[in-house]
């Protein structure tokens, strides 16, 4: 199922936006084959409720042993596509970088995820998500006026800024290698990604349209027609009417006087009648009153949240007994799915492994190489 069904994948595990890269490709159709270490790695939960693992089986492998490098060698010689997260370098010292894959399978995309890239000052330092926003100028957009930046958990960088590059990355490198019969590396950092989604931020602050105060501009809470708004219950609406006729719209659901908008001197003005008006009534009061109209203005809801549009596209669903997103994008003649739950590392190794053609397994795990969980 999917348009990537038939492509071959093989994920080192790592930890955050890899795995989640990886879990898009599985859920396009890729059959994506996690090498987890023996007892696994880091994780936020048990095994079952990792759901970036999602989609996919384990093999544990000791990859400090060369029968277990062997072995990643024999997979990388019919995958299509390897996926790695480590530090610069550490591929290459297990015997495993794109030299040695290449020389092995000169079709393959190699992609590789980290924070900083491959090379420049920081390649070998340790950060996070908040590190790379911070570096890029991502995080510096974030936050009220007069206050500090404000950090968005780590769906940004990670997820945005560094998943969905490198899953870019590789279908276009998929495509080429399709014409070319030649593989190669895709780099992608997240810092690179953080600020490439910048862009036209960038444009509009070249044009004087943009301000590097934070809190001052149209779309960072500086305009009161484009913000959040606290409800009677202590809940909150967001409120998108940038637009003239959806402005038009708020104002006259609201049924209120309000300042000049366009007299950016009564903007304070506006922001206190509009948070003043939205405490008169409870958030599903205002909900109701905006129902179906083009004011833009929306609930607040909390994660996995059963706002009716969402209920009727599916947008979350219970799989396998956990609440979790469906898969996106979403295709017409090619359908993605869910598929697997998330693995414990090392679930499926002996049947994994016997299906990517490796026999050797009674010597792989009477040497520890290979673990079956």
């Amino acid at each position: 199922m999917g348009p990537l069904e038939g492509v071959k994948v093989v994920e080192l595990a790592g930890l955050g936006p890899a795995p989640f890269a990886c879990m898009l490709l599985a859920e396009l159709g890729a059959d994506v084959l996690r090498i987890d270490r023996p007892g696994g790695g880091i994780s936020m939960g048990p095994p079952e409720l990792d759901l970036v693992n999602r989609g996919r089986r384990s093999a544990a492998l000791d990859l400090k042993q060369p029968a277990a490098i062997d072995v990643v060698r024999r997979l990388v010689a019919q995958a299509d596509v390897l996926i790695e997260g480590f530090r610069p370098g550490v591929a290459e010292r297990l015997g495993l970088g794109p030299e040695d894959c290449h020389a092995i399978n000169p079709r393959l995309v190699y992609g590789r995820m980290t924070g900083w890239g491959q090379d420049g000052p920081l390649a070998q330092t340790a950060g996070h998500d908040i590190d790379y926003l911070a570096v890029s100028g991502a995080l510096h957009l974030i936050g009220r006026a007069g206050g500090p930046p404000q950090v968005p958990a780590n769906l940004l960088g990670d997820f945005a800024g560094g998943s969905l590059y490198l899953v870019i990355g590789v279908l276009a490198a998929l495509y080429d290698a399709q014409l070319t019969a030649r593989g190669q590396v895709v780099d992608a950092a997240i810092v690179d990604g953080s600020a490439h989604l910048t862009t036209m931020l960038l444009g509009a602050l070249a044009a004087g349209a943009w301000r590097q105060e934070r809190g001052t501009n149209l779309l960072d809470t500086g305009a009161p027609f484009y913000d959040v708004y606290e409800t009677a219950d202590g809940e909150h609406m967001a409120v998108g009417a940038i637009e003239p006729q959806f402005y038009a719209e708020l104002v006259e659901r609201l049924g209120i006087d309000v300042p000049d908008r366009n007299d950016p001197s009564q903007w304070p003005e506006l922001r206190k009648v509009l948070s003043e008006t939205f405490r008169q009534r409870t958030q599903a009061e205002w909900t109701a009153v905006f129902e179906g109209s083009d004011a833009c203005v929306s609930p607040v809801l909390p994660l996995a949240g059963d706002h009716p549009h969402l209920v009727a596209r599916g947008t979350f669903v219970d799989h396998h007994r956990v609440r979790q997103a469906a898969p996106a994008p979403r295709f017409d003649r090619t359908p993605t799915s869910l598929g697997r739950p998330p693995a414990r590392p090392g679930e499926h190794t002996r049947e994994a492994l016997t299906d990517w053609g490796i026999t050797d397994l009674a010597d792989l795990f009477a040497s520890g190489a290979a673990v079956q969980n």
